[in-house]
Protein backbone atom coordinates (compact mmCIF):
# COMPACT_ATOMS: atom_id res chain seq x y z
CA UNK A 1 0.00 0.00 0.00
CA UNK A 2 1.34 3.94 -1.08
CA UNK A 3 2.83 4.82 2.38
CA UNK A 4 0.96 8.41 3.12
CA UNK A 5 0.34 10.14 6.76
CA UNK A 6 -2.12 13.04 5.94
CA UNK A 7 -2.76 15.88 8.45
CA UNK A 8 -6.42 16.22 9.53
CA UNK A 9 -6.68 19.79 7.82
CA UNK A 10 -4.72 18.54 5.06
CA UNK A 11 -6.58 20.03 2.32
CA UNK A 12 -8.44 22.49 4.24
CA UNK A 13 -10.33 25.51 2.04
CA UNK A 14 -9.70 23.40 -1.27
CA UNK A 15 -12.27 23.25 -4.03
CA UNK A 16 -12.01 19.11 -5.44
CA UNK A 17 -14.30 18.40 -8.12
CA UNK A 18 -14.61 14.04 -8.32
CA UNK A 19 -15.85 11.98 -11.04
CA UNK A 20 -17.72 8.93 -10.39
CA UNK A 21 -18.78 10.21 -7.08
CA UNK A 22 -21.40 8.32 -6.08
CA UNK A 23 -19.96 4.74 -5.25
CA UNK A 24 -16.63 2.93 -4.55
CA UNK A 25 -12.99 4.39 -5.00
CA UNK A 26 -15.22 8.09 -6.18
CA UNK A 27 -17.64 8.09 -2.99
CA UNK A 28 -14.40 6.96 -0.53
CA UNK A 29 -12.91 10.35 -1.88
CA UNK A 30 -15.40 12.51 -1.24
CA UNK A 31 -15.74 11.26 2.03
CA UNK A 32 -11.87 11.29 2.61
CA UNK A 33 -11.30 14.66 1.08
CA UNK A 34 -14.62 16.06 2.97
CA UNK A 35 -12.90 14.98 6.32
CA UNK A 36 -9.41 16.43 5.50
CA UNK A 37 -11.09 19.90 5.45
CA UNK A 38 -11.98 20.23 1.54
CA UNK A 39 -15.53 21.74 -0.18
CA UNK A 40 -16.14 18.01 -2.63
CA UNK A 41 -17.81 18.87 -5.52
CA UNK A 42 -19.96 15.45 -6.31
CA UNK A 43 -20.76 14.30 -9.80
CA UNK A 44 -22.66 11.73 -11.25
CA UNK A 45 -25.37 10.29 -13.44
CA UNK A 46 -27.05 8.71 -10.22
CA UNK A 47 -28.50 11.34 -8.18
CA UNK A 48 -29.57 9.66 -5.25
CA UNK A 49 -26.23 7.89 -5.34
CA UNK A 50 -24.63 11.23 -4.54
CA UNK A 51 -27.09 12.61 -2.51
CA UNK A 52 -26.69 9.64 -0.13
CA UNK A 53 -22.82 10.33 0.18
CA UNK A 54 -23.68 13.72 0.58
CA UNK A 55 -25.49 12.72 3.27
CA UNK A 56 -22.80 11.31 5.22
CA UNK A 57 -20.49 14.08 4.82
CA UNK A 58 -22.89 16.83 6.31
CA UNK A 59 -23.58 13.36 9.36
CA UNK A 60 -20.20 14.24 10.02
CA UNK A 61 -20.09 18.15 10.09
CA UNK A 62 -17.65 18.21 6.75
CA UNK A 63 -17.35 20.94 4.63
CA UNK A 64 -20.87 20.92 2.69
CA UNK A 65 -20.55 19.35 -0.54
CA UNK A 66 -22.16 19.85 -3.68
CA UNK A 67 -24.20 17.81 -5.88
CA UNK A 68 -23.68 17.78 -9.76
CA UNK A 69 -25.95 15.33 -11.15
CA UNK A 70 -24.35 14.74 -14.90
CA UNK A 71 -24.09 12.40 -17.19
CA UNK A 72 -20.86 11.59 -18.83
CA UNK A 73 -21.93 9.42 -22.06
CA UNK A 74 -24.35 11.71 -23.32
CA UNK A 75 -23.54 15.45 -22.70
CA UNK A 76 -23.02 17.31 -25.14
CA UNK A 77 -20.06 20.38 -24.99
CA UNK A 78 -22.19 23.09 -24.25
CA UNK A 79 -23.40 21.51 -20.96
CA UNK A 80 -19.41 21.04 -20.12
CA UNK A 81 -19.23 24.77 -20.53
CA UNK A 82 -22.01 25.19 -18.99
CA UNK A 83 -21.00 23.45 -15.67
CA UNK A 84 -17.65 25.09 -15.48
CA UNK A 85 -19.35 28.93 -15.58
CA UNK A 86 -21.70 27.18 -12.58
CA UNK A 87 -18.47 26.18 -11.15
CA UNK A 88 -16.82 29.99 -11.91
CA UNK A 89 -19.57 31.59 -10.39
CA UNK A 90 -20.16 29.84 -7.60
CA UNK A 91 -16.50 28.60 -6.47
CA UNK A 92 -14.47 30.71 -7.89
CA UNK A 93 -11.55 28.17 -8.86
CA UNK A 94 -10.69 24.52 -8.79
CA UNK A 95 -8.29 23.31 -6.94
CA UNK A 96 -8.60 19.19 -7.89
CA UNK A 97 -9.97 17.36 -9.93
CA UNK A 98 -10.22 13.26 -9.74
CA UNK A 99 -11.31 11.81 -12.84
CA UNK A 100 -12.89 8.53 -11.13
CA UNK A 101 -15.82 7.59 -13.17
CA UNK A 102 -14.92 5.34 -16.06
CA UNK A 103 -17.30 1.56 -17.38
CA UNK A 104 -15.59 -1.57 -17.87
CA UNK A 105 -17.40 -2.56 -21.12
CA UNK A 106 -17.76 -6.01 -22.35
CA UNK A 107 -14.40 -8.12 -21.56
CA UNK A 108 -14.11 -10.00 -25.19
CA UNK A 109 -11.72 -10.50 -28.08
CA UNK A 110 -11.13 -7.87 -30.19
CA UNK A 111 -12.89 -9.25 -33.13
CA UNK A 112 -15.77 -9.93 -31.30
CA UNK A 113 -16.00 -6.13 -29.79
CA UNK A 114 -18.66 -4.37 -31.64
CA UNK A 115 -18.13 -0.77 -32.44
CA UNK A 116 -20.99 0.43 -30.01
CA UNK A 117 -19.47 -0.85 -27.41
CA UNK A 118 -15.81 0.34 -28.39
CA UNK A 119 -17.37 3.48 -28.69
CA UNK A 120 -19.35 3.77 -25.43
CA UNK A 121 -16.67 2.97 -23.41
CA UNK A 122 -14.14 5.86 -25.10
CA UNK A 123 -17.09 8.42 -24.67
CA UNK A 124 -17.27 7.81 -21.10
CA UNK A 125 -13.50 6.95 -20.60
CA UNK A 126 -11.74 9.39 -22.70
CA UNK A 127 -13.66 12.13 -24.52
CA UNK A 128 -16.10 12.94 -21.71
CA UNK A 129 -12.54 13.19 -19.13
CA UNK A 130 -10.89 15.22 -22.16
CA UNK A 131 -13.63 17.42 -22.22
CA UNK A 132 -14.14 17.85 -18.45
CA UNK A 133 -10.02 18.73 -18.07
CA UNK A 134 -10.18 21.45 -21.40
CA UNK A 135 -13.05 23.27 -19.91
CA UNK A 136 -12.11 23.31 -16.39
CA UNK A 137 -8.41 24.31 -16.93
CA UNK A 138 -9.15 27.71 -16.59
CA UNK A 139 -10.65 27.25 -12.97
CA UNK A 140 -7.91 25.01 -12.42
CA UNK A 141 -5.03 27.79 -13.02
CA UNK A 142 -6.89 30.07 -11.17
CA UNK A 143 -5.43 27.94 -8.44
CA UNK A 144 -2.47 28.74 -6.45
CA UNK A 145 -1.50 24.74 -6.32
CA UNK A 146 -4.07 22.84 -8.50
CA UNK A 147 -3.86 18.69 -9.21
CA UNK A 148 -5.28 16.94 -11.71
CA UNK A 149 -5.45 12.99 -10.80
CA UNK A 150 -6.74 10.21 -13.68
CA UNK A 151 -7.59 6.95 -12.87
CA UNK A 152 -5.67 4.74 -14.95
CA UNK A 153 -5.54 0.40 -14.58
CA UNK A 154 -2.59 -1.88 -14.86
CA UNK A 155 -4.32 -3.06 -18.12
CA UNK A 156 -3.29 0.94 -19.08
CA UNK A 157 0.42 0.61 -18.68
CA UNK A 158 0.85 -3.09 -20.53
CA UNK A 159 -1.94 -4.23 -22.82
CA UNK A 160 -3.73 -7.32 -22.03
CA UNK A 161 -5.63 -9.82 -23.98
CA UNK A 162 -9.65 -9.62 -23.85
CA UNK A 163 -9.57 -6.34 -21.89
CA UNK A 164 -10.65 -4.72 -25.70
CA UNK A 165 -11.70 -0.88 -24.90
CA UNK A 166 -11.35 -0.86 -21.06
CA UNK A 167 -7.54 -1.05 -21.78
CA UNK A 168 -7.17 0.87 -24.86
CA UNK A 169 -9.20 3.64 -22.81
CA UNK A 170 -6.75 3.61 -19.90
CA UNK A 171 -3.27 3.87 -22.11
CA UNK A 172 -5.20 6.97 -23.54
CA UNK A 173 -5.79 7.93 -20.12
CA UNK A 174 -2.35 7.56 -19.43
CA UNK A 175 -1.28 9.72 -22.36
CA UNK A 176 -3.79 12.47 -21.45
CA UNK A 177 -2.50 12.96 -18.52
CA UNK A 178 1.79 12.50 -19.90
CA UNK A 179 0.35 15.43 -22.50
CA UNK A 180 -1.52 17.74 -20.02
CA UNK A 181 1.80 17.57 -17.12
CA UNK A 182 4.19 18.51 -20.10
CA UNK A 183 2.01 21.74 -21.21
CA UNK A 184 1.84 23.14 -17.63
CA UNK A 185 4.53 22.06 -16.70
CA UNK A 186 6.74 25.63 -15.47
CA UNK A 187 4.30 27.34 -16.96
CA UNK A 188 0.82 26.51 -14.48
CA UNK A 189 0.33 26.14 -11.03
CA UNK A 190 -1.43 22.91 -11.90
CA UNK A 191 0.12 19.12 -12.01
CA UNK A 192 -1.25 16.20 -13.36
CA UNK A 193 -0.51 12.67 -12.24
CA UNK A 194 -2.44 9.09 -12.78
CA UNK A 195 -3.12 6.57 -10.44
CA UNK A 196 -3.99 2.74 -10.73
CA UNK A 197 -6.27 1.36 -7.82
CA UNK A 198 -5.41 -1.78 -8.13
CA UNK A 199 -7.52 -4.74 -6.95
CA UNK A 200 -10.16 -3.25 -4.49
CA UNK A 201 -13.31 -4.16 -3.61
CA UNK A 202 -15.47 -2.06 -6.25
CA UNK A 203 -18.71 -3.27 -8.27
CA UNK A 204 -16.53 -3.14 -11.17
CA UNK A 205 -14.08 -5.62 -9.73
CA UNK A 206 -16.22 -7.73 -9.41
CA UNK A 207 -18.06 -7.56 -12.61
CA UNK A 208 -14.34 -7.98 -14.04
CA UNK A 209 -13.48 -10.99 -12.26
CA UNK A 210 -16.87 -13.00 -11.24
CA UNK A 211 -15.16 -15.81 -9.37
CA UNK A 212 -12.89 -13.61 -7.10
CA UNK A 213 -13.34 -13.63 -3.75
CA UNK A 214 -13.58 -9.88 -2.95
CA UNK A 215 -13.11 -10.09 0.79
CA UNK A 216 -9.32 -10.53 -0.32
CA UNK A 217 -9.11 -7.08 -2.02
CA UNK A 218 -9.07 -3.50 0.20
CA UNK A 219 -12.02 -1.44 0.88
CA UNK A 220 -11.74 1.31 -1.50
CA UNK A 221 -11.36 3.95 1.99
CA UNK A 222 -7.95 1.89 2.47
CA UNK A 223 -6.22 3.27 -1.01
CA UNK A 224 -6.70 6.60 -0.02
CA UNK A 225 -3.42 7.45 1.23
CA UNK A 226 -1.87 7.87 -2.29
CA UNK A 227 -5.01 10.20 -3.56
CA UNK A 228 -4.48 12.27 -0.24
CA UNK A 229 -0.91 13.06 -1.21
CA UNK A 230 -1.42 14.22 -4.83
CA UNK A 231 -4.03 16.17 -4.11
CA UNK A 232 -2.21 18.05 -1.12
CA UNK A 233 0.12 20.59 -0.91
CA UNK A 234 3.21 17.41 0.11
CA UNK A 235 2.82 16.85 -3.73
CA UNK A 236 3.68 20.09 -4.91
CA UNK A 237 5.98 19.88 -8.14
CA UNK A 238 5.18 16.55 -8.58
CA UNK A 239 3.79 16.22 -12.38
CA UNK A 240 3.29 13.80 -15.05
CA UNK A 241 3.69 10.51 -12.54
CA UNK A 242 2.00 7.28 -12.59
CA UNK A 243 1.34 5.93 -9.37
CA UNK A 244 0.28 2.89 -7.55
CA UNK A 245 -2.54 2.87 -4.90
CA UNK A 246 -1.07 -0.52 -3.86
Amino acid sequence: MFQYSARPDLLKDRVILITGAGRGIGAAAAKTFAAHGATVLLLGKTEASLNAVYDEIEAAGHPQAAVIPFNLETAQPHQYDELAATLEAEFGRIDGVLHNASILGPRTPLEQLSGENFMRVMQVNVNAMFMLTSTLLPLLKLSKDASVVFTSSSVGRKGRAYWGAYAVSKFATEGLMQVLADEVDGIASVRANSVNPGATRTSMRAQAYPGENPENNPEPAAIMPVYLYLMGPDSAGVNGQAFDAQ
